[in-house]
């Protein structure tokens, strides 16, 4: 087959810049890669001919060459193309372990050391407290490394070893079809190394269960759901690893009075029937404390009045909401014997229609009771 531009195998243009041009590459190497196209001449024909593309264009120098001189300048400059897949395999091992998900251990490289799994911890907080801030004791159980071996799983006066099988490199290398496969040691788990002789307290783990006391600052204007990041309180990590985070997530306890609506405050306050036809002066709570209000005269009952930045501060630091308060006429459920009357004077003048007084009523009138 005689040779494509190397520009027209990877179906880029030629000003095409590093990032794609390995984009491109990429793309064709997982649509012709042997693994997918198994007992495919045709397939793996492309999938060496998109790899020899890559391996000039990818090159500055070799690219250059080409630019100017085409095939016949990159003779004696070790561009002549790949005999197997194996061959490609071997020389872009690192591209393809990322493109395959088991990039990070670098060509006949071991596992690096693994950071500490993350925690969450469900706060309940008072509706208070997160209006305003507050600061938190509590206790978290998490894994940290074992007091008697120090962390390393083994016996006192022993220490881990390199691996038998993977003579310490953490990984082991599988053939399959034209390529290798590169996976964590099954002995070692891509450690490199093995307990031969284990803690007893751990029993070659490493690690322990403790509970660990966490000092948490609540920020004022935290909400429902919302989370806070300790960064390092997790689990503990392997040795040169860091540890996890934990992460805090608040749930609000209801309130007597208050209710939430992001940052704005939600009340009902009542009021009696004559300040709501004549006005007058109520008080108000709030989350700072009782704050007067003057009612205007013929206020229905139901109506919403506003108290700016009355509300929840903004966990951001930008400013505060408002406090939305209901008004509602307070109705009493026994009269004196003077309000009774006068309430009844009162739907006489308005010719408004009210249940008559019995026997009983007239009796309990008469003997107060």
């Amino acid at each position: 087959m005689s040779k494509r531009d190397y520009y027209a195998v990877l179906e880029v243009a030629k000003t095409a810049s590093e990032p794609d041009i390995k984009k491109a590459f990429r793309a064709l190497a997982m649509k012709y890669h042997p693994d997918k196209n198994p007992g495919d001449k045709e397939a793996e024909a492309k999938f060496k001919e998109a790899a020899e593309a890559y391996e000039v264009l990818s090159d500055s120098d070799k690219r250059a060459i080409y630019d100017r001189h085409g095939f016949d300048g990159l003779r004696g400059q070790g561009a002549g193309g790949f005999q197997s897949s194996e061959d490609v395999f071997s020389q872009f091992g690192d591209l393809f372990g990322d493109l395959f998900g088991m990039g990070g251990r670098g060509r006949g490289g071991k596992a690096g050391p693994r950071a500490g799994s993350d925690l969450e911890y469900v706060l309940a907080v008072e509706f208070m407290e997160a209006a305003h801030g507050c600061e938190q004791e509590i206790q978290v159980p998490k894994h940290a490394f074992c007091d008697t071996c120090e962390g390393s799983g083994a016996k006192a006066g022993s220490s881990p070893q390199a691996c038998d099988v993977c003579k310490g490199a953490g990984e082991v290398v599988q053939r399959q079809a034209f390529f290798h496969i590169r996976t964590a040691c099954p002995r070692c788990s891509g450690s490199g190394k093995v307990i031969r002789d284990p803690c007893g307290s751990c029993s070659g783990s490493g690690r322990q269960r403790i509970s660990e006391k966490v000092k948490v600052t609540v920020p004022a204007g935290v909400d429902e759901g919302m989370q806070l990041r300790l960064v390092g309180k997790g689990d503990v990590g392997d040795r040169g690893a860091p540890n996890g985070n934990l992460y805090i997530t608040i749930r609000l306890k209801d309130h007597a009075v208050f209710r939430r609506d992001g940052v704005h405050v939600l009340c009902t306050v009542p009021m009696s029937f004559p300040t709501a036809c004549l006005g007058g002066e109520i008080t108000i709570p709030t989350i700072d404390g009782d704050v007067p209000y003057t009612v205007d005269a013929g206020t229905p009952s139901g109506k919403v009045v506003m108290l700016r930045g009355k509300g929840i501060p903004s966990v951001q630091g930008r400013g505060r909401g408002d406090q939305h308060v209901q008004l509602v006429v307070a109705v009493p459920k026994a009269l004196t014997p003077r309000e009774d009357e006068l309430v009844r004077e009162l739907a006489s003048l308005h010719d408004t229609k009210v249940r008559e007084k019995s026997l009983w009523d007239d009796l309990k009138t008469k003997f107060n009771f």
